[in-house]
């Protein structure tokens, strides 16, 4: 009998939420993801539950125990539950009625069997009772183990219930896939065989699964079978992903960073197709726009500051297969420490208007030109 023993388990808070659904009897057990890493021995962000017990129920025994209880998404049978500060999910067994391709309409249920069936992947589907009891009702502990993302039943199934079920399977492919065993066969075909079903999905949904997709340590082998599936060029046009995979050899030492990387795979109208904030399709074009250029390393990091410049030569270097300028970080931390000497008020009264902005450009150009050693009084006797 498998179990898990964490931190967050055996925490007093935990405890009092379980023992607080259980009391009449509900079965309450850990799902999804916070199973799963758990199992992993990696971190987990969210505790996410499921139960026997109807929305309703689980309202009324938390309020009985003095918890907070917030129905955050009752109709879909989920109430957040908060105890000492920490939010927990928990969300009444469920089954399919009817699927769109988007979002299912669902009836609650009470036999974990049919709450386990609609989930999208095997290890995904595993549970945990509060005493850390593993609940596996579909295999998927040896599929977690093997490190394969495998669909629960048949792949076109599960696709088209969820689209974004296509783009989810890369994604757990690159967290938690056994890179050596490859991608599985069937899979790709249903994923390949649905295309079409993609053009229906928020773009919001897509960017974001987009994001932690490429926030993985490589997610190069998943992207490269997006590519030869069709699923990436369909989602982002234009993208090509030959960039990546040297992006990432030469990130070593540095944490992922899934906007540098989006910018590596190239694309038209990122922000429309992925739907990102103003702030990521600015970082994403400055990025993509001065690694085209030949703007120096210091430079690059005057004006962009020291994380920036890097993530622009690093990009650089694997857009034009190239190893990395020598004495990098030296130059970019140099140019990143530099003060400009003048200011406006240097120039005043003497210029103004359009002419003072032009003259204050042109002077800093000579500084940086000269290495950022041109003095203030050098530069105010080079512009007399």
């Amino acid at each position: 009998m498998t179990r898990i023993d964490q931190p967050w388990l055996s925490d007093p808070n935990t405890q009092t939420v379980c023992d607080a659904i259980c009391a009449d009897g509900a079965q309450l057990l850990f799902v999804g993801g916070c199973v799963r890493n758990a199992l992993l021995g990696v971190a987990v962000s969210d505790l996410d539950l499921a139960t026997d017990a109807q929305p309703e129920t689980v309202m009324k025994l938390a309020k009985r125990a003095g918890i907070k209880a917030i129905p955050t998404g009752i109709d879909h049978g989920t109430v957040t539950l908060v105890g000492g500060g920490t939010p927990f999910e928990i969300t009444t067994f469920r089954k399919d009625v009817a699927t769109d391709g988007r979002r299912a309409t669902v009836a609650f249920s009470s036999d974990i069997a049919d709450d386990a069936a609609r989930r999208d992947f095997t290890m995904n589907a595993l549970y945990a009772r509060p005493d850390g009891t593993v609940v596996d009702p579909l295999g998927g502990m040896a599929d977690l183990k093997a490190r394969q993302v495998r669909f629960i039943g048949t792949a076109q199934n599960r696709i088209r219930e969820d689209y974004l079920r296509s783009l989810r399977y890369f994604r757990f492919h690159a967290w938690y896939g056994d890179p050596d065993a490859g991608f599985d066969p069937d899979a790709l075909a249903a994923i390949a065989g649905n295309l079409d079903g993609l053009d229906q999905l928020s773009r919001e949904r897509v960017g974001a699964e987009f994001l932690k997709l490429l926030s993985a340590d490589d997610p190069a082998p998943a992207v490269a079978a997006m590519r030869q599936s069709g699923v990436l060029l369909r989602l982002l046009p234009g993208a090509d992903d030959r960039a990546l995979a040297p992006l990432i050899c030469l990130e070593a030492g540095h944490a992922p960073d899934p906007i540098r990387r989006l910018a590596a795979l190239g694309g038209a109208d990122i922000g429309e197709h992925l739907r990102l904030s103003k702030a990521q399709v600015v970082n994403w074009i400055t990025l993509r726009d001065q690694a085209e250029g030949t703007t120096s390393p210091s430079e690059l990091g005057y004006r962009f500051g020291v994380t920036k410049a890097r993530d622009v030569l690093l990009l650089r270097s694997a857009l034009l297969e190239q190893p990395l300028f020598p004495n990098l970080e030296t130059e970019i931390a140099f140019g990143g420490s530099a003060k400009f000497p003048l200011s406006a008020r240097d120039l005043m009264p003497e210029i103004t208007g359009k002419q003072l902005g032009e003259t204050l450009k042109q002077l800093e150009s000579d500084w940086i030109t000269s290495g950022f050693t041109l003095t203030r009084e050098a530069l105010l006797a080079n512009r007399k």
